[in-house]
């Protein structure tokens, strides 16, 4: 009886903490579930952009700064109604004086295009439309990639430099500082984007300090012209 009652209550035991275990799993799911806006993992390894992007930068501003814009993000928007949008609508309809949500919806849009840009052993020229609108709208790869290297160039302190695609597929180049974007109101660049450099030091300090131009000319290096081209096209 004695053996009975001991076996029992170890079982009583072992689903309890099954049953908290399962309370813990479906807490941590539904506070996931609940935030709207979700970091989008990378499509390669920390190192997969070296020698041009090195590793520890890499994983800093992915797991750090990223991170941080898009915890913030969801803080921001909770209880209102972008929490029920999407990230491109938060910026076309957000207002600028609101700081919070100025700052975080663009670091979290940016970074994600950013990323999605870059590959490993990518680089090169553009191909097809892509390449004929680059020619169209600039008069040659090389001049458009002289104007948009002065673009992320001489943008002043921390921001990004844009490509952007307008409704005629007219292509523009501009850029925007901190962490302000094309989609958001008022901003001087027109048009969708298509590609974008960060220029924060966070992005480049550690491997090339004070040297953004060389920062800028590895950026082409890692360039994923198929995504860009996917972009253009609306894809």
């Amino acid at each position: 009886m004695k053996k009975v009652l001991l076996f029992s209550v170890v079982i009583s035991g072992l689903l309890m903490m099954f049953a908290s275990y399962v309370g813990a799993d479906e807490k941590t799911s539904a506070k996931v579930a609940a935030d709207p806006f979700v970091q989008p993992k990378l499509n390669y390894a920390y190192n997969a952009l070296e020698p041009y992007i090195d590793a520890k930068t890499m994983e800093i501003h992915y797991s750090k700064h990223h991170a941080g814009y898009t915890a913030k993000l969801n803080a921001a928007v909770k209880g209102t109604k972008y929490s029920k949008m999407p990230i491109e609508k938060v910026l076309k309809k957000m207002k600028m004086k609101n700081a919070a949500l100025r700052n975080n919806a663009g670091g979290y849009y940016n970074h994600n295009l950013f990323w999605e840009i870059m590959g490993p052993k990518k680089g090169g020229k553009p191909k097809d439309k892509l390449a004929k609108a680059i020619d169209k709208s600039f008069g040659s790869f090389e001049k458009f990639k002289a104007e948009f290297s002065k673009a992320a160039a001489t943008q002043f302190g921390s921001g990004w430099a844009w490509l952007n695609v307008d409704k005629n597929k007219k292509l523009s180049i501009c850029s925007t500082p901190n962490q302000d974007n094309p989609l958001m109101p008022g901003t001087k660049c027109k048009g969708k984007p298509i590609m974008v450099l960060d220029v924060w030091e966070h992005a480049y300090y550690l491997k090339y300090q004070n040297k953004r131009g060389d920062y800028i000319d590895s950026f082409f290096r890692v360039i994923n012209w198929d995504k860009v081209s996917d972009n253009f096209c609306g894809k």
